[in-house]
C-alpha cells in the first residue's frame, strides 16, 4: 500500500500563523486584565440573557441590545452597570469583527432614557482622612498580620494608591533613601502602556508610613515579590474592619478611601493641587474640585460669618 505524501505547510504559511498567534496575543492586551474579566463577565450575563430569548448574541441585533439594556434598568440595576454592560457588548462585536449594536441611535436613546430615568450619580465612600487612620491605626494589633495591615493602610493612604497597584507593589518597586522612599508603579488605571510612575512617600513624623513599611518587611522576611500578598477586596476588607474598629462606619469606607483620604487631608491642609497631583497622578485638575470643595465646605462656608 503506497503512503501518501503529507503536506507540508510552507515556511511562509507558518511565519504567517506566528505572527497572526503574536496579532491575537496584542490585541488582548489593549485592554488591563481586570477590564476583560469585567467585560467577559457582563458579556456572559448578556449571551445567557439572549439564550432565554432564543436570539443570538453574537452578532447581536439593534432589538436585541436595547431590549437587553431595559430589562436591567427594570431589574433595577444601577446606570453605571448597565452603561458597563453596554461597553462590554460593544467591545465583543468590535473583537468579532462586527458593528456593535450599541453604537446604533434607537440603543444609545435607550441609555440616555435610563441615565435620566434612573440619574448617574456616584455612591462615594468615605475618605480615611489622617484623622480617620490615626483612629484605625491604634486599634491595629502588634502581631506579624498587624504590622502587615498597618503597612498596607500607611502605604496605600501615604502613596494614594490604587487597591490594585497597592496590592500589585513588589519590594524591586522600592528606591529607598534618607528621607523616605519612591515607589514605582509599573502601571495603572491611567497608565494602561506601562508609562510608569513614580510617588515618593516621606518618612514622616506623625503616622511615619516608611517605618510601617521597614517593619512589615523585617516581620515578614520578604526580601523579592509582592509586599501585599492579598487580593483587591483584601484592601477593602481591612479599610472597613479597621474603620469599624475604630467607632466609624464601615459601610462608608471602600479600599478606595485610603487614596480619596489622602486627596481630602492634603488639600485640607493646604496644599497645591499641582502637588496633590503629583502623588495621585491625576490627568486633569477637575477631577480633584469635588475633593476640594468638600475639603473647605466648611472653611469657605458662605454662611461662616452668622451661622
Amino acid at each position: 500500500m503506497t503512503s501518501l505524501p503529507v503536506p507540508v505547510a510552507p515556511a511562509k504559511v507558518v511565519e504567517l500563523q506566528d505572527h497572526l498567534a503574536s496579532a491575537a496575543a496584542y490585541a488582548l492586551a489593549e485592554k488591563s486584565d481586570a477590564t476583560r474579566r469585567a467585560y467577559a463577565s457582563d458579556f456572559a450575563d448578556f449571551a445567557a440573557w439572549c439564550r432565554g430569548m432564543s436570539t443570538d448574541p453574537l452578532p447581536a441585533s439593534v432589538a436585541t441590545a436595547a431590549a437587553y439594556l431595559a430589562s436591567l434598568a427594570d431589574r433595577g440595576l444601577k446606570a453605571s452597570t448597565i452603561t458597563r454592560r453596554a461597553a462590554a457588548i460593544g467591545y465583543a462585536h468590535r473583537r468579532a469583527g462586527h458593528e456593535p449594536p450599541t453604537n446604533a441611535e434607537p440603543v444609545r436613546a435607550v441609555l440616555k432614557g435610563i441615565r435620566r430615568r434612573l440619574g448617574v450619580a456616584v455612591e462615594r465612600k468615605a475618605p480615611a482622612t489622617a484623622r480617620a487612620i490615626g483612629a484605625m491605626l491604634k486599634k491595629v494589633p502588634d502581631t506579624r498580620e498587624g504590622k502587615r495591615d498597618r503597612a498596607l493602610l500607611l502605604i496605600g493612604f501615604a502613596a494614594a494608591l490604587r487597591r490594585s497597584e497597592l496590592v500589585g507593589l513588589v519590594v524591586e518597586d522600592l528606591e529607598r533613601t534618607p528621607d523616605g522612599i519612591f515607589v514605582h508603579i509599573r502601571r495603572s488605571k491611567t497608565d494602561q502602556e506601562g508609562e510608569g510612575h513614580t510617588v515618593a512617600i516621606p518618612r514622616g513624623g506623625k503616622l511615619r508610613p516608611v517605618e510601617a513599611l521597614e517593619d512589615w518587611l523585617a516581620a515578614s522576611g520578604i526580601r523579592s515579590g509582592r509586599i501585599f500578598d492579598l487580593t483587591d477586596r483584601s484592601v477593602a476588607n481591612i479599610v472597613k474592619r479597621y474603620a469599624e474598629a475604630a467607632k466609624l462606619d464601615p459601610a462608608t469606607f471602600s479600599g478606595h478611601s485610603l487614596r480619596a483620604g489622602f486627596v481630602t487631608s492634603a488639600l485640607e491642609a493646604g496644599a497645591d493641587l499641582l502637588k496633590v497631583m503629583d502623588v495621585t497622578r491625576h490627568r486633569e485638575v477637575k477631577t480633584l474640585k469635588a475633593y476640594d470643595r468638600r475639603a473647605k465646605a466648611f472653611k469657605n462656608h458662605a454662611g461662616k460669618g452668622f451661622l
